[in-house]
Parts: C-alpha cells; sequence; structure tokens
C-alpha cells in the first residue's frame, strides 16, 4: 500500500521523551531531512510548522499526521515517533498526542500523495494498530506494523 522506502527504521524513535509540540515537529524534522541531503532539520520544521498554522493535523485518538510538500522531495519521506508520554497537540479531539507520523511529499503533490495522506489516517483509525503501535519497545516492531 505505501510506496517503497516511506519509512525506514532509521526514521523512527520509539519511547521518545518529548514535551512539547514544537519539540515534536523539531524531532520531526530532524528524522526527515536526514533523508533528504538538501533540506535542514530547521527547514522541515519551520515547512509541518506552516501547515500545522492552517490547521492541527492532530487525527484524534492521539495520533497526529503532520505533513508538508517540499520543492526538494522528490518521493514521498515518512518518520514516526511513539513518545513515553502524550503532548497538547490542538488535536480535533482535544486528545493529547503520543503516536506522529510525519510526512513530506513533493511540492506538485497530486492524487497519488492525497491517497497516501488518506491511507496513512485509515490506518492509524484503526485501534489495534494504536494499541500495537503504543506497545511496541523497539523502532523495529514499530517498522514492522507499519509496513503491515
Amino acid at each position: 500500500m505505501f510506496p517503497p522506502n516511506l519509512i525506514t527504521e532509521a526514521r523512527i524513535r520509539c519511547g521518545s521523551e518529548i514535551i512539547s509540540k514544537k519539540r515534536l515537529l523539531e524531532s520531526l524534522g530532524e528524522l526527515l531531512s536526514a533523508a533528504i541531503p538538501e533540506l535542514t532539520p530547521e527547514t522541515v520544521f519551520e515547512r509541518l510548522l506552516e501547515r500545522e498554522r492552517l490547521g492541527s493535523t492532530g487525527l484524534g485518538h492521539g495520533v497526529a499526521l503532520p505533513h508538508a510538500r517540499v520543492r526538494e522531495v522528490v518521493t514521498p519521506v515518512g518518520a514516526f515517533i511513539q513518545l513515553q508520554q502524550p503532548v497538547e497537540f490542538d488535536a480535533i479531539d482535544d486528545r493529547p498526542v503520543d503516536l506522529a507520523f510525519a510526512l513530506l511529499v513533493p511540492e506538485a503533490a497530486d492524487e497519488r500523495h492525497l491517497q497516501l495522506l488518506s491511507g496513512l489516517a485509515a490506518r492509524f483509525d484503526q485501534p489495534a494498530v494504536r494499541e500495537q503501535l503504543r506497545a511496541c519497545t523497539s523502532d523495529t516492531q514499530v517498522l514492522r506494523i507499519l509496513m503491515e
């Protein structure tokens, strides 16, 4: 369902100790920028923050899906962080977030990228998937669940 190399173990953090939405977005920016040499963590953070200003990407049920269109991105790239403690995220249901999947897509995003975003949202809407991700104790376990 998802493109090859959308997410890799190198872009997953399990059990992170992050205490704010800002720091969560910064950490996701660090993971994503490592996959795209032309981008700095600060640039990715700014793009994610710009999108967040349009409306929260908190999906509800403790999940956030921050995303942005970026000129330097050729194929979609994702990163995932599982938090030890949830952080406030202005989610649609006002619940704090402890699972965050960030996605960068090409600036000229098309229908395929909208379908990818929709597919991720549908995946995280499944209670069993959320429970499994919260129970993970390693990046390897997270990757396996995300790619199932």
